[in-house]
């Protein structure tokens, strides 16, 4: 029997093919026959307590330009979906919350959503690092300018970010040096009326900012090292960082068992860690990437692995014990 997967993601002409998680992950599906109905978060519509969607059929296509067709639209119950991929990416504001909210009820009625609504809220990027503080840099979160001042005066070289941005957006080095810190502080804390996040600065992002996916809490044997560019102490790709696979270290194996055990519990299907040497950073939960470098450089097809997790989930929720 054909299975039906729904995927919540931003509009189709605004994603790179070439490099997309979720043009990987939509392209095994159809591999494994599934139907797949696209539609972006402004889509859903909730009627009496049933999820509707106003859903497209996708057939995805092996080149990248174009990935994929879309048939005319039409409305869907999402209760007759087996699974949704919810691949919105942040900003993680109202909408997005809103959004995890109307996922609930397809999971109510018996729909795996990966991943699980009410864990989106619960594990902020990266706010759900700080429940492992035995691999975590120090850290600092606050909406008070005297506050990172303290911090910066400790650690002389800091690193400030959003608590909802994605991309490496936002993200400034500061030293004790730094003839912006005032702007920055103020600009991040829009004058101490908005929480962001500080950290030491980790010398070791010279070697590159480890991106490790986790499938239901069990690690991929090989991080994806984001090297920042020339002048730039970021490593994200959006950010112009150049991606190197490499091997699990012994530090990296310690911070996945350590963390994996709860992605597990709270239905953390797919989740990308990030690692600058032996400290975790973020753990991003909404919509990871990576997977398509590591495939083309491991020979690996992680994709498979996933819908193998899914499949055996679908199937716990058909047939209850």
């Amino acid at each position: 029997m054909t299975r039906r997967l729904g995927v919540v993601m931003d509009p189709v002409e605004h994603i790179k093919a070439y490099k997309d998680t979720t043009v990987g992950l939509l392209r095994e599906a159809q591999r494994r026959d599934y139907q797949i109905d696209y539609l972006e978060a402004g889509d859903l519509e909730l009627r009496n307590q049933h999820l509707f969607g106003h859903t497209r059929r996708m057939t995805m296509h092996s080149s990248d330009t174009p990935w994929c067709h879309l048939e005319e639209p039409r409305v869907s119950a999402m209760a007759d979906l087996d699974v949704i991929l919810m691949r919105k990416d942040p900003p993680f504001n109202m909408d997005y919350i809103y959004t995890s909210y109307l996922l609930e009820h397809a999971e109510r009625a018996g729909v795996l959503v990966v991943n699980k609504p009410a864990s989106l809220r619960d594990a902020n990027e990266k706010l759900f690092t700080t429940w492992f503080p035995e691999c975590t840099p120090p850290t600092l979160v606050t909406c008070r300018q005297r506050a990172l001042r303290g911090f910066l005066d400790k650690h002389q070289d800091i690193v400030v970010k959003p608590l909802d941005g994605m991309g490496g957006a936002s993200i400034f080095r500061v030293t004790n040096q730094d003839p912006n810190i005032n702007v920055i502080f103020e600009t991040m804390t829009a004058y101490d009326k908005r929480f962001m996040m500080a950290q030491r600065y980790l010398p070791a992002i010279r070697d590159g900012d480890k991106r490790i996916l986790m499938i239901d809490g069990e690690p991929i044997p090989y991080a994806l090292a984001r090297i920042p560019a020339p002048g730039e102490s970021r490593g994200n790709l959006a950010a112009g960082g150049r991606g190197v696979g490499q091997p699990l270290s012994e530090s990296d194996q310690r911070i996945c068992k350590l963390v994996g055990p709860t992605l597990r519990a709270k239905g953390l299907l797919f989740v990308g860690l990030d690692v600058i040497g032996d400290a975790l950073t973020e753990i991003n939960v909404t919509s990871p990437t990576g997977l398509r470098e590591l495939d083309t450089a491991f020979h690996l097809n992680i994709a498979a692995h996933l819908f193998d997790v899914i499949e055996r989930r679908i199937e716990a929720i058909a047939r209850p014990s």
